[in-house]
């Protein structure tokens, strides 16, 4: 079993989780890193099989009605372990098939936030869905579990959309700040992005600062080989953003996240999720 360094791509039963599979495969390929495919089952006490049992009475009533609802639990059980059998080892193959060879697949009862954050000291980048299950039924842009997943965690997570296109050019949101400086390093010491050309952007409020901070991002990735381009385009950087990826054919976006408080995203929004609803390529997001 896989326990550090390692990808681990959070994976459930919809068809995103493919897509998942490809990204925490070609990452996992250029780490030179095992990969994992997890899979969480979780626990729903209210689901019931739709039968009245609120005249369940007479002799020992409570004790057989016990019973009968604990049998049907376990059998629920049963069968969602097996239906996520066969549905891992599906997704073993896919990764397989496309060169991974350090591989582990692993399903766990319980919420999904908890069994990341356990787990956390052991995975060097976790890969995760936009949109699951959930999206299979409803119109929902952003999954329900992503921000709360994305706020409990500190290592870099992949957030992915539909489809897989291998990446060619990246775009590093970078504003200066502590948590995208150590962006610029990361991808600067990561063989994730080697020999992939790098854009670095600077958008939002112009500042005299801005111009010798971009100068300080080109300067450590052009220092470890890279091939930069930096752009300094103030203005709305949500609209800035999406119009540099069309324009420079971006296939991957890093950018920090959540920097806030959730209350005061709560309050008065918050800019990582207006940007991944309405970006339409894999995020590389930076806590």
């Amino acid at each position: 079993m896989i326990e550090q360094d390692k990808v681990l791509a959070c994976v459930d039963q919809s068809h995103f989780a493919d897509h998942v599979t490809d990204y925490a495969a070609w990452a996992a390929k250029r780490m030179d890193a095992p990969l994992e495919l997890l899979h969480t089952i979780d626990r729903h006490p209210e689901m019931g099989n739709g039968r009245d049992h609120s005249g369940a009475i007479g002799m020992n009533s409570q004790e057989i009605l016990l019973t009968e609802l604990t049998q049907e639990d376990e059998a629920r059980s049963k069968a969602a372990r097996e239906t996520g059998r066969v549905f891992l080892n599906r997704l073993r193959e896919r990764a397989a098939s496309a060169g991974v060879t350090q591989l582990d697949v692993r399903q766990r009862h319980g919420n999904l936030q908890d069994t990341l954050t356990a787990q956390e000291n052991r995975v060097r980048l976790f890969v995760l869905g936009r949109r699951g299950e959930s999206a299979e039924v409803t119109q929902r842009d952003l999954g329900r579990h992503v921000e709360q997943v994305v706020r409990a965690l500190h290592k870099p997570i992949l957030t992915v959309t539909e489809g897989f296109t291998e990446p060619r050019r990246i775009l590093i949101a970078f504003d200066g700040g502590i948590i995208t400086r150590r962006g610029v390093e990361m991808v600067a010491a990561s063989p994730l992005f080697k020999g992939l050309p790098v854009h670095v952007l600077m958008s939002g409020a112009a500042s005299a600062d801005s111009p010798k901070q971009l100068d300080w991002a080109v300067g450590v990735l052009r220092a470890a080989g890279f091939e930069v381009t930096p752009h300094l385009l103030p203005g709305d950087t949500e609209r800035v953003i999406a119009q540099t990826v069309t324009d420079q054919a971006i296939d991957l976006l890093i950018m920090g996240a959540y920097a806030h408080s959730f209350w005061r995203s709560w309050l008065f929004g918050s800019k990582t999720t207006e940007l991944l609803r309405s970006a339409k390529l894999p995020t590389l997001l930076l806590r």
